[in-house]
């Protein structure tokens, strides 16, 4: 059976081979700097922007103003990881949500996550979606940032058998397997990045003896 540091090895090399972003991140206060730091520095969610480079209408421009505006979604999380992320997009002016992603259906700058557990063989992320807000989370942002604790990553998806199959068993269920960005070749056979879900995903490999992150 693999250590544990060699259990992370093998998931970074995975998913960093199907372009995935993994850091190893020492604090939850680590973790939200970083997540706040990558939203600052990319540019607005372009799906919102489109057309306003181009001369428009006081209204018009208004509103490319307004949609200018970043935007973290970040549903599921502790009381106490929320109050931290908040306190950090208030400094920052940006605006975070953690309900009601359909109202945001046209575009989230960064989308936040726990992720249930690591599959080291192939660099999967294993999330309970059930609940739509999380799944919005994974699906309409266009930078995917998944948590996951390090003690969660296992060798393969064979040892999630006995998991798995209860949690199929409940009603709702929703189970949500993601490696790397959103991608397809549907067209022409041509690779294309970000078609039916994020551009980017970033996974932060928290160490162990962390607290609940979930509410």
């Amino acid at each position: 059976m693999p250590d544990f540091d060699s259990l992370v090895s093998e998931f970074t090399a995975r998913a960093e081979e199907v372009s995935a972003v993994v850091r190893s991140v020492a604090s939850l206060d680590a973790v939200l700097d970083y997540v706040v730091d990558l939203c600052v520095a990319k540019e607005a969610c372009q799906w919102l922007l489109a057309g306003c480079e181009a001369p428009l209408s006081t209204k018009a421009d208004n509103l490319c103003t307004t949609v200018a505006a970043k935007t973290i979604g970040a549903p599921g999380l502790s009381d106490e990881l929320r109050a931290g992320l908040d306190q950090r997009c208030r400094d920052k002016g940006i605006q975070l949500t953690d309900r009601s992603l359909r109202e945001h259906l046209g575009g989230i700058d960064v989308g936040l996550t726990i992720a249930d557990v690591g599959i080291a063989d192939t660099g999967t992320l294993v999330i309970d979606s059930s609940d739509e807000e999380i799944r919005l989370a994974t699906m309409i942002s266009e930078v995917h940032v998944a948590i996951l604790p390090a003690d969660k990553i296992v060798s393969t998806a064979d040892d999630l058998a006995a998991s798995l199959g209860e949690a199929m068993r409940r009603p709702g269920n929703f189970t949500a397997f993601i490696t790397g960005a959103s991608r397809t070749a549907d067209i022409e056979r041509v690779l294309a990045i970000g078609v039916h879900g994020p551009l980017a995903l970033h996974i932060l490999i928290l160490d162990e003896g962390v607290p609940s992150l979930t509410g």
